[in-house]
């Protein structure tokens, strides 16, 4: 798990960046009504521009909020690791999929008449995705990606963990 400010954009950064194309490349296929080259046409235009708000919203809202919701519910010093991290990623999952279906919406159909049920309809067809992909795909990957990169920072917290750990029996 990140615990330095770094770690956690770098962490940010890369479940955003494999996390905004999977949603903008789903929703345009629905929207088109399946996959199609156009698709991934359409989705270079849409990208970047959802980049940029679910980064802003993963680190300055849904980051700190989720991680606050977890351990409400959790206490990091007596779960398993497996369980907080599942926690973790159920509350990022229903911070970030309401927020991001509100952007998709604006971004996909503008402020309308109908943009209360749009961004509903989001929700329901990006909350199953969002639950599934992220806890079985996106990030498995992001923590094998994370702990690559920080292996020697991690292998020294761990060793440093243990340490106090012994010292306080």
């Amino acid at each position: 798990m990140p615990t330095t400010k770094l770690q956690k954009i770098f962490f940010a950064f890369f479940t955003v960046m494999i996390t905004v194309p999977l949603f903008v490349i789903y929703n345009l296929a629905i929207e088109i009504g399946g996959m199609s080259n156009q698709v991934f046409i359409k989705s270079l235009k849409i990208i970047p521009v959802e980049f940029v708000f679910a980064i802003i919203l993963e680190i300055l809202i849904v980051g700190p909020l989720s991680e606050k919701i977890a351990f409400s519910i959790v206490n990091p010093r007596e779960e398993k690791p497996y369980i907080i991290t599942t926690v973790m990623i159920c509350s990022t999952i229903v911070l970030m999929c309401p927020m991001m279906s509100f952007v998709a919406a604006f971004l996909f159909h503008g402020i309308t008449v109908e943009f209360i049920a749009q961004w509903m309809q989001n929700m329901v067809i990006n909350f199953p995705f969002a639950f599934f992909t992220q806890l079985f795909f996106i990030q498995p990957l992001v923590r094998f990606i994370f702990r690559g990169a920080f292996k020697n920072q991690l292998n020294k917290e761990t060793q440093y963990n243990i340490s106090e750990t012994i010292q306080n029996y």
